[in-house]
């Protein structure tokens, strides 16, 4: 169905990706009705059908966004030559990247089973993607004796599982600041790969 143009658009279609993303959030995608979203945002129930399909278009673009625009913001990174240096630079980036989107986050994570078929297929090739840039850091690591790891597949799904799962806990207001968090956790990949403990 057609999405209304103009500025009302531009303002109730971001409204309503920010209300579903706040409500799968907290109730759950199945828990949560059009009518809620609608509800949250101030509009009629009917009258959100004219920016989004359906819950199912909702949730994708929530997913499908939140990938890609990891994807992008990896992309204008200046990473350094150093295989060391960058992995404490991905570290660092995918800390902050994440920190920031706690409920992004979560539903990627929780909400994965609740895509259609082919939109789990395209959130997948996402994370593939995302997967290999960590993959390719380790393995060039391994190749020039820097990192010393048995499966450099499999260290790369741990350490993004790791470095994702600070999400649930940490706190701006906590006892660590995110520059401690940072170091601390720079300190733990190195030492999963086998690299010297940071000075």
């Amino acid at each position: 169905m057609a999405r209304k143009t103009g500025s009302h658009s531009k303002i109730t279609g971001p409204k309503i990706k920010q209300a579903a993303l706040q409500l799968f959030a907290r109730y759950g995608f199945a828990a949560v009705t059009m009518r809620q979203i609608a509800a949250r945002v101030g509009v009629q129930a009917g009258a959100i059908y004219n920016y989004t399909p359906d819950k199912q278009a909702l949730l994708f673009d929530l997913l499908h966004g939140h990938m890609a625009d990891l994807l992008v913001r990896w992309t204008e990174e200046q990473v350094p030559g150093n295989p060391v240096a960058a992995l404490d630079h991905f570290v660092a980036f995918h800390l902050d990247f994440h920190i920031q989107r706690p409920e992004l986050v979560f539903i990627s994570y929780m909400e994965l089973r609740n895509l259609t078929e082919e939109n789990f297929k395209a959130i997948e090739e996402q994370r593939s993607r995302y997967e290999k840039i960590v993959y390719d850091m380790i393995r060039k690591g391994v190749l020039s004796g820097d990192f010393q790891v048995p499966d450099a597949k499999i260290t790369s799904f741990a350490l993004i599982a790791m470095l994702t799962g600070v999400v649930d806990w940490f706190r701006e207001d906590g006892r660590l600041s995110r520059e401690e968090l940072t170091r601390q956790y720079c300190a733990l990949v190195r030492q999963t790969l086998g690299v010297n403990a940071l000075a």
